[in-house]
């Protein structure tokens, strides 16, 4: 599927940005089926904030019992100091996470199929599985910003690597929080790991925790570049190229749908916060 070209900008960038890969009438269809699902969601039955700023904010059991599940996630500002919604419902997910893409019909038709693993295989992926899916509405207004981070940290293995798939469901522009990644971060002494997100039972504080294992600093947008596109744009990048997207302070939001895989070749670490049961099985894209 991927051209020579492609194939030497991947490895030499860290990134890829497929234009069209998906047809309006697909993404329009996710998009649907996403605020079906905030429609259907009671507020009242429990949910967190999600922050990149501040992990306090996002409750360890309601984060780890996503995994095999469809749980929503408040935006940072979409309540108040009490807890209390301050814009309407519609307006205050920041996620849907993290296993629709097993779960739900539309969302599995969307994340599978042979243009996917195609794509999977060109990408040096052996035998993928497929470990989270979620929608991140970037909300207007109120649409928070993810911090510089290497989706590495979230999906430890050894060797490192996962992948990532960064369907534009909206256009995704300056304004409403484009993605911006560093050219070429990934490799040599740039791509090193800086943290690593692990589950601790016995951890004091919570058994979720952020371990740094860098001093190295993040890049800023003086070196990034940012990655306006229109929707059905896919975006693909390595586990180690970091990469950050601004709050969204437009009218418009940034609706985008991502899915992360690591290869089944690789020793996928029993401290990743993200973990399945028997019971549902980690999958490839077929």
């Amino acid at each position: 599927m991927l051209s020579p070209t492609q194939r030497t900008a991947y490895a030499d960038q860290g990134f890829l940005v497929l234009p069209g890969f998906k047809r309006p009438d697909e993404t329009a269809a996710l998009a649907r089926r996403a605020h079906e699902l905030v429609d259907a969601f009671d507020p009242a039955a429990g949910a967190s904030r999600f922050s990149t700023r501040d992990r306090s904010l996002v409750a360890d059991e309601r984060l780890l019992a996503s995994a095999e599940a469809m749980h929503c996630f408040f935006e940072e500002e979409a309540l108040d100091a009490e807890g209390r919604l301050v814009v309407p419902k519609a307006r205050s997910i920041n996620k849907i996470g993290h296993a629709m893409h097993d779960l739900d019909p539309v969302f599995s038709a969307f994340s599978k199929g042979p243009a996917l693993a195609a794509l999977a295989a060109d990408l040096g992926l052996a035998r993928p599985q497929v470990w989270q899916s979620m929608v991140i509405f970037k909300q207007p207004e109120i649409g928070g910003e993810v911090g510089w981070h290497q989706d590495a940290s979230f999906f430890e293995s050894e060797p490192i690597t996962v992948t990532t798939f960064w369907f534009a469901i909206e256009d995704a522009t300056l304004d409403n929080g484009c993605l911006w990644a560093e050219p070429g971060g990934h490799r040599g002494e740039r791509g090193k790991l800086r943290e690593r997100y692990v589950h601790d039972p016995s951890g004091e504080g919570g058994r979720l925790r952020m371990e740094k294992l860098s001093n190295r600093p993040w890049p800023s947008t003086a070196t990034a570049v940012p990655l306006p596109v229109e929707a059905g744009t896919l975006i693909v990048f390595h586990g180690l190229l970091p990469h950050y997207s601004a709050p969204n302070r437009s009218p418009r939001s940034r609706m985008a749908y991502t899915l992360h895989a690591t290869c089944g070749t690789a020793a996928y670490s029993p401290r990743n916060w993200l973990q399945r049961s028997a019971a549902l099985p980690v999958r490839g894209f077929d």
